[in-house]
């Protein structure tokens, strides 16, 4: 990776935050938290990696992305509107009545969408299913799904998992958001994960453990996912983040999980991500 390629992606990514504060403030509802946390991921996915074309959202040789994570969909739209997916200005009406920008992602409506999640645990068996028709259909796309730490908790998560090692899936590679925080506070203290590492290798998942907000990391694991090509084993990338990233005062911090900034938080928010943009402009 360049130097330019990395700030052009760390430009994005701000931007990304940017429209995510934006979008849930507007609602005075949503979850910056986790939402934040995901940026990196989905930044680097969708350009530098991913087959999409916002002029065609439903080529059938496309690459296939599902949130599993489905209450994080600011993230996901504020992708998909800064590629031109639809107009960025529309995450202003997340989750007003008649917007096709709701609190979790509909794909009957909203451009880029390629599965409805919310219930969490079935976006990664979604991804499953879509991997496994790809490779019936001896098609060449790949699927990219993106979990939570505390979804794992969710036992249909692990059906999943198991499906997709039987299956010789090689085509899916999921993204673990570990960022260690869910609505009711630490993941080790709700429902602890254990060797989160040891579990999905056992299931039969190549895995590696990567800094999920370094975009050379996340390089170097997607590309040991393609090398992975034709092994018969699915990839799992875990990904350690930091929920909120990229404003101060919701830094690792899980009452942001589900709440909206007031007026002055969200002026704060609006300055440190600004200045951000603009260091990375100039």
């Amino acid at each position: 990776m360049t130097a330019e390629e990395k700030r052009k992606l760390e430009l994005f990514s701000a931007k990304m935050r940017r429209w995510i504060i934006e979008g849930v403030y507007n609602a005075k509802s949503g979850h910056p938290g986790g939402s934040l946390s995901c940026t990196d991921i989905m930044c680097y996915l969708y350009n530098m990696e991913m087959k999409v074309d916002p002029a065609n959202p439903s080529d059938p040789d496309r690459d296939r992305f599902v949130l599993s994570k489905g209450h994080c969909a600011p993230a996901l739209y504020a992708a998909l509107g800064l590629l031109g997916f639809f107009d960025v200005n529309e995450i202003k009406n997340l989750r007003k009545i008649g917007s096709f920008l709701q609190g979790h992602p509909c794909k009957a409506i909203t451009p880029g969408v390629d599965m409805s999640t919310g219930s969490l645990g079935q976006g990664i068996s979604a991804a499953g299913g879509m991997a496994l028709a790809g490779k019936l259909d001896k098609k060449t796309y790949r699927v990219f799904s993106i979990l939570g730490d505390g979804e794992m908790q969710e036992g249909e998560v692990w059906e999943a998992l198991m499906s997709a090692a039987h299956y010789k899936l090689d085509n899916l590679c999921a993204f673990l958001d570990y960022n260690g925080l869910q609505i009711d506070g630490a993941v080790d203290d709700v429902m602890s994960l254990g060797d989160i590492e040891a579990k999905t290798k056992a299931f039969g998942w190549e895995t590696v453990v990567i800094d999920g907000h370094d975009f050379e990391q996340i390089e170097s694991a997607v590309n040991a996912f393609n090398a992975n090509a034709g092994s018969g084993k699915p990839f799992f990338v875990i990904c350690k983040t930091h929920k909120g990233k990229g404003v101060s005062f919701m830094h690792d911090d899980a009452s942001w999980h589900g709440v909206a900034p007031k007026e002055d938080q969200y002026k704060i928010a609006v300055e440190e991500l600004d200045a951000r943009i603009r260091e990375l402009e100039g």
